[in-house]
């Protein structure tokens, strides 16, 4: 089997992570857990999201988070906008990326957004050409990609008319989510394929919940199927308010130390990303779903032989 020598992680804890934790966490906390981060390697994060204060409040303070972030050179800083309303205020803070998110299923679409997901789609086009007029890049996210809490399997032909509006639309980096932890490695590993093949232009992430403990097995096979981009969140923290059973996501750390094991690059310190999953659960108040935090690295099992003992 072939992997990639090299991959992406993608830190989406700050949004993904802490918008479902009953605990909400101060902007001072957030932009602390942010510069760990990059502190640790992580070079492309997902800061927070530019929805309606109301609509979910443990992202309400995201521009202010973004402000007080430290150290944002060669870091690729991105948030989530809903609506035009949400470019414009990422355009004010100075933001300089934000994704564009629908969802795959019409009832998880109309759940989170109260549209078809391509009326979502059509809703795109003046956020897109707002922010490409002030210089932002922009990136898309397909939720449910691997299946839908209220309709079951989601199929490649319900995937791709999402994918060429996107293509269409100029945007050439695109997450396929799943959202709800319902898809298995053979399913990932053929949707993965199609899509990396027929699509070469576009820079692929993938994006995996642990929620039936599928994650880091469909990780591997995305991976054989070309995929080198993931996302991850610090401890396993996440899921989606308008999707039921959406616990959390794969633990970045998780990610790494397989990686690493594998004899895989990441660019990223294990040990202090391991860190910042620990502050992490000091500062949620309960355990995180973290193999790392549990069990520990696997090298930490080692010990040193005992010297012989010379019995002349």
């Amino acid at each position: 089997m072939k992997y990639p020598e090299n991959v992406i992680i993608c830190e989406v804890g700050p949004r993904d992570g802490l918008q479902n934790e009953n605990k909400i966490l101060t902007a001072a906390e957030k932009a602390g857990l942010i510069d760990q981060v990059i502190e640790a390697g992580y070079k492309v994060i997902e800061v927070g999201s530019m929805v309606h204060p109301k609509a979910i409040p443990a992202l309400a303070d995201t521009t202010e988070v973004y402000k007080l972030i430290k150290h944002k050179e060669g870091v690729d800083l991105r948030v989530l906008v809903p609506n035009l309303k949400g470019a414009e205020r990422a355009i004010e803070v100075g933001i300089k990326k934000v994704k564009l998110t629908v969802s795959a299923s019409k009832s998880h679409n109309m759940s989170n957004f109260n549209r078809l997901p391509l009326e979502t789609m059509d809703s795109f086009k003046a956020s897109y050409d707002l922010v490409k007029a002030n210089g932002l890049e922009v990136s898309g996210a397909i939720a449910t990609s691997f299946g839908c809490p209220f309709e079951g399997n989601i199929t490649i032909d319900q995937i791709e008319p999402i994918v060429e509006k996107f293509v269409s639309l100029g945007i050439l980096e695109i997450s396929l989510s799943d959202t709800t932890g319902m898809g298995g490695p053979k399913e990932v590993y053929e949707k993965c394929k199609y899509f990396k093949d027929k699509y070469p232009e576009v820079t692929w992430n993938i994006h995996f919940h642990n929620t039936r403990g599928m994650a880091l097995a469909n990780i591997l096979a995305a991976m054989e199927a070309g995929m080198n981009r993931f996302d991850g969140s610090f401890g396993g923290l996440g899921g989606c308010p308008y999707a039921p059973g959406a616990s959390g996501n794969v633990a970045s750390e998780d990610i790494v130390h397989m990686l690493q094991l594998m004899g895989i690059e990441t660019g990223i310190d294990l040990d202090k990303s391991i860190e910042v999953a620990r502050n992490v659960q000091s500062l949620v108040g309960h355990e995180v779903d973290s193999y790392m935090l549990k069990a520990g690295k696997s090298s930490d099992l080692i010990r040193e032989k005992p010297a012989k003992q010379n019995n002349n």
